[in-house]
């Protein structure tokens, strides 16, 4: 195996000290980091300097949806969707069933060229492709492993197109990342989300995931719409479904939780389940604002995604922190606790679905590391760190990505993706897949 080593970098550990350290350096040594800090005369196959930048860990997206990336600069036909509802008919529920195979890989590949030159190297994805169900989850497997990536895939069940469509891509999916035992690629069980899955359909999904020891990944709560359709055709509310299902527990991933009343809050922190909130999307779709402080207070594992909105984690950290302090009218709040989410949470939502240690700069841990143009001018020390990371580094130029210890961008450049053809090849794809819509 190579080795690869950074110097002359300012190190942001993300160890349990918080250390920081100034001239340090990382060797990596084939997928995992042999050492960091102060290192004396340490060769390795090749060496990078870092100038004196910021080096860190590789940032982690814990709720992501590929296939929307062809939606950017769509506007669906018709009148304005008035609500949350709306969204999904008009727009997102056409786009999906629109996906022919290529634009699957497509939507996938593009999206983590982004994510290269924002430093997100791992990234857990809920997808969805009615029209071409059958074998997605290979495709957007072959666009992380072209891009060099770690992905954690499921695919959307649902009964709105046909009673538990995606059941069998979901069990096939982590048959084979069993049988592979690869740990650049795992799975969960995905699920939309109460309102769209009838009782059969839920309690199959549990069964099938019950059998396979796999952890599930569906929304909860996102609008009032999830309870109130929950509430009228299967008479309780989602947490309640889920709960007497069996899909609540430490492996599994509930996304936004908007909605949630203090005791469903309370049944997700009992059952150990692991949450993804999604600012930048919620106020994008006119959504009310998580409950965060509430479920961390109870000790529940609340991460950031981005939901398909973007691949910049964390500028995802900053809006968590300015739209809790704005909703609740008190600048002393979600300061630490939106850092925690990006830093702590998201490593530890990680840690849950791979097998590898990642999100420190630390002996044994996966080789994701990040270098970004940062020069600090005002002390950057453990005690300020949090403030440079959410007024500084969050508009900072990534320059190097190194995941799994493969080089994916230097200096800027991605030279293992003609990202020039990926775009050429979007956009004729993009094009297509609007008029089908329309």
């Amino acid at each position: 195996m190579s080795t690869t080593l950074i110097t002359n970098a300012t190190l942001v550990t993300l160890n349990a000290e918080g250390s920081i350290i100034p001239g340090g350096s990382v060797l990596i040594d084939g997928t995992t980091i042999a050492a960091a800090g102060m290192l004396d005369a340490v060769r390795a196959d090749t060496v990078i300097d870092a100038g004196g930048r910021i080096v860190m860990p590789g940032l982690i997206n814990v709720h992501h949806h590929l296939y929307s990336t062809f939606a950017r600069g769509f506007a669906a036909p018709g009148e304005p969707a008035r609500n949350f509802q709306e969204i999904l008919e008009r727009l997102w529920w056409k786009l999906d069933r629109a996906l022919q195979p290529e634009d699957v890989y497509l939507s996938a590949l593009l999206p983590m060229t982004e994510a290269i030159r924002a430093g997100c190297t791992t990234i857990i994805d809920h997808h969805a492709s009615p029209s071409c169900a059958d074998g997605s989850l290979d495709l957007i497997e072959k666009a992380f492993r072209e891009a060099g990536l770690s992905g954690c895939l499921c695919y959307e069940v649902t009964d709105r197109n046909r009673p538990g469509e995606g059941i069998e891509e979901n069990i096939r999916f982590i048959r084979k990342c069993r049988a592979a035992m690869d740990p650049q690629i795992t799975a969960l069980f995905g699920l939309h989300a109460s309102m769209t899955l009838g009782d059969a359909t839920l309690e199959r999904c549990a069964a099938e995931g019950r059998a396979l020891g796999a952890g599930f990944h569906v929304h909860i709560d996102e609008a009032e719409c999830d309870a109130k359709a929950s509430l009228r055709d299967f008479g309780a509310r989602p947490v309640d479904r889920f709960a007497r299902a069996g899909l609540l527990g430490p492996g599994s991933l509930l996304a936004h939780g908007i909605h949630l009343d203090d005791r469903g809050q309370k049944i997700i922190a009992e059952s150990g389940a692991m949450m993804a909130t999604n600012p930048e999307s919620n106020m994008n779709n006119g959504l009310a604002v998580t409950p965060l402080l509430e479920l961390l207070r109870l000790g529940v594992p609340v991460g950031l995604g981005t939901d398909g909105m973007s691949n910049t984690m964390i500028a995802q950290a900053r809006a968590a922190y300015l739209i809790q302090r704005a909703s609740r009218r008190d600048p002393r709040v979600a300061f630490v606790e939106a850092c925690t989410m990006l830093l702590q949470h998201n490593r530890t939502i990680a840690g849950r679905v791979f097998p590898e240690r990642r999100g420190r700069l630390a002996e044994g841990h996966l080789a994701d590391v990040i270098i970004l143009d940062y020069t600090p001018f005002t002390p950057f020390d453990a005690s300020t760190f949090l403030g440079h990371l959410l007024f500084g580094l969050v508009n900072a130029p990534v320059t190097t990505t190194i995941a799994r210890g493969r080089v994916l961008m230097r200096d800027g450049v991605i030279p293992h993706l003609d990202e020039t053809a990926i775009r050429r090849r979007a956009v004729e794809r993009a094009r297509a897949l609007w008029k089908r819509i329309a």
